[in-house]
């Protein structure tokens, strides 16, 4: 089965919605990222999204060039060919791109979609995210409509933010230090996001209730789910039921499962996770090469142990923890056994 189609991903997005549950988005940046996130939904029997970053691009362009859009070409492509392995539905996204960023980022991935499509083919993204909650809301949804109406042309849904997801992740923005009240959007700026797009094509809206990005201990991150639900309140107060909103969560590192199954009843329907699949990728490799120190490493003129210093030997662990934390996202986010697959 190829990436989903535009049309399969909107009922991906479809079902979420009118059933209460939300897709992991997993952050990959290589070939074996995006087999461990792939597997990951097969053995949860889940459909799923897989994104990269503009940092993903650049670090799968290659040490020579660092080029974000063409890293991100290379990988969808990959995708594309190992989707047809799997008999889960899953889309392809990119993450936060800044506004100072998308001419040279997202309008070359639209591009490729545009290409693609000329061909006959399938997009190469079902979806792309614009994040220009660095600036003042007016602006922000002036060159969300710009790109919105891109995205529209080509049958891809854009993800928009306002509100600032404190912490840092690959760029994105926000701080540690971000004001409490910046960590909040309010019903207004809900409502204003909804006027502003709602009559380009369909978008998904990255709220913020406190979340953050990075990693923290259970209880250290303050959510506050309400603000979704008063958000979602106003909008169809003023536009009728038809005009709630499909909302993401950023930021879910630290995050009661309680409060993360809260937001599904307010509309979110997507969940990035990254830095808890970045740890479960990455401990196998520390626990291989502490317990094989001696082998890994020509210490003292020795010649080390080939069969363990081959890296295949620890990134297919590797693989395979980060493939079981997405199993686990899938549990925590209801999708688990929930595939459309060869039933749209």
């Amino acid at each position: 089965m190829p990436i989903a189609s535009p049309a399969q991903f909107a009922q991906m997005l479809d079902a979420a919605q009118g059933a209460d549950y939300a897709y992991p988005a997993i952050n990959v940046t290589s070939i074996i990222t995006l087999n461990a996130a792939m597997k990951g939904f097969a053995d949860t029997k889940s459909d799923g999204i897989i994104q990269f970053s503009t940092g993903a691009g650049q670090f799968a362009s290659g040490l020579n060039h660092k080029n974000a859009a063409y890293g991100c070409i290379i990988l969808a492509e990959a995708a594309h060919r190992l989707a047809e392995q799997y008999d889960v539905l899953i889309a392809l996204n990119t993450d936060h791109c800044q506004p100072d960023k998308a001419a040279g980022f997202l309008k070359p991935l639209i591009a490729a979609t545009t290409a693609r499509r000329a061909r006959g083919e399938s997009n190469l993204f079902q979806n792309h995210m614009l994040d220009a909650s660095v600036l003042p809301i007016a602006e922000n949804m002036a060159i969300s409509r710009e790109y919105l109406t891109l995205c529209a042309e080509n049958e891809i849904i854009l993800e928009v933010e306002a509100g600032v997801v404190g912490g840092e992740e690959d760029g994105s923005a926000g701080s540690h230090d971000t004001p409490e009240d910046k960590l909040y959007t309010t019903p207004e700026d809900m409502v204003t996001v909804y006027e502003a797009l709602h009559d380009l094509g369909r978008f998904t809206f990255a709220a913020t209730f406190g979340n953050v990005h990075g990693h923290y201990k259970p209880g250290a991150v303050k959510l506050r789910p309400e603000i979704l639900k008063d958000g979602q309140a106003a909008v169809t107060a003023k536009h009728g039921a038809a005009a709630a909103m499909d909302l993401v969560f950023h930021g879910g590192s630290g995050s009661l499962l309680e409060e993360i199954r809260e937001t599904l009843a307010y509309g979110v329907i997507k969940m990035n996770v990254d830095t808890d699949a970045q740890y479960a990728f990455t401990r196998p490799i520390v626990d291989h090469m502490m317990v094989n120190y001696e082998s890994v490493l020509r210490v003292d003129g020795e010649i080390g142990d080939k069969k363990l210093y081959d890296p295949r030997s620890y990134l297919k662990a590797a693989e395979k923890s980060m493939a079981e934390r997405v199993a686990v996202a899938c549990g925590d986010l209801l999708s688990e056994g929930k595939t459309l697959f060869r039933q749209v």
